[in-house]
């Protein structure tokens, strides 16, 4: 089985962020997309460049996580594997979702001091969501600068 692997970067950052780059280097054929606009927008670009792909490990970062949870939400049976760093799952955006119980595997990194999104809100939303959560309080900021280097992405993006 051929996994396809996808980053979502976060509301404020790019393909070119830091952690678009870092993956673009380490592995080619990962999708790395520029999401601009509004929520609506966004997810109608992941859909589309999403649409016939399966065998998928998302992960997303911040904004770029609820963006990958929603996607789950939706097309659960696609997807290998979802990884997320500090997703914004306590937004309005998110509310309609709070119902649903994922299966799927979930890694979940968040920084205990986060002052962007907050920790406890996020975990209290996971455990609610994820039926198979693994999740990791570090201690780092919201874009895990101290954490995501040293995290063993070739296990994290592998089954």
């Amino acid at each position: 089985m051929r996994l396809i692997r996808v980053f979502v970067h976060g509301l404020e950052s790019s393909s070119q962020g830091m952690k678009g780059v870092f993956f673009r280097s380490r592995y080619p054929d990962m999708i790395i997309e520029d999401y601009v606009g509004t929520f609506k927008e966004r997810m109608n670009k992941l859909n589309y460049i999403l649409f016939h792909k399966k065998n998928l490990i998302l992960v997303g970062s911040s904004y770029g996580g609820l963006m990958a949870t929603v996607y789950a939400g939706h097309y659960e049976e696609k997807i290998q594997k979802l990884i997320l760093l500090a997703p914004a799952l306590n937004i309005d955006e998110f509310k309609p979702y709070l119902t649903k119980k994922l299966t799927l595997p979930v890694i979940l990194y968040h920084g205990k001091n986060d002052d962007v999104v907050p920790p406890a809100a996020v975990w209290e939303i996971a455990r609610a969501v994820f039926a198979n959560l693994r999740y990791h309080l570090v201690d780092d900021d919201h874009s895990l600068h101290n954490t995501f280097s040293a995290m063993d992405w070739d296990s994290l993006l592998d089954m």
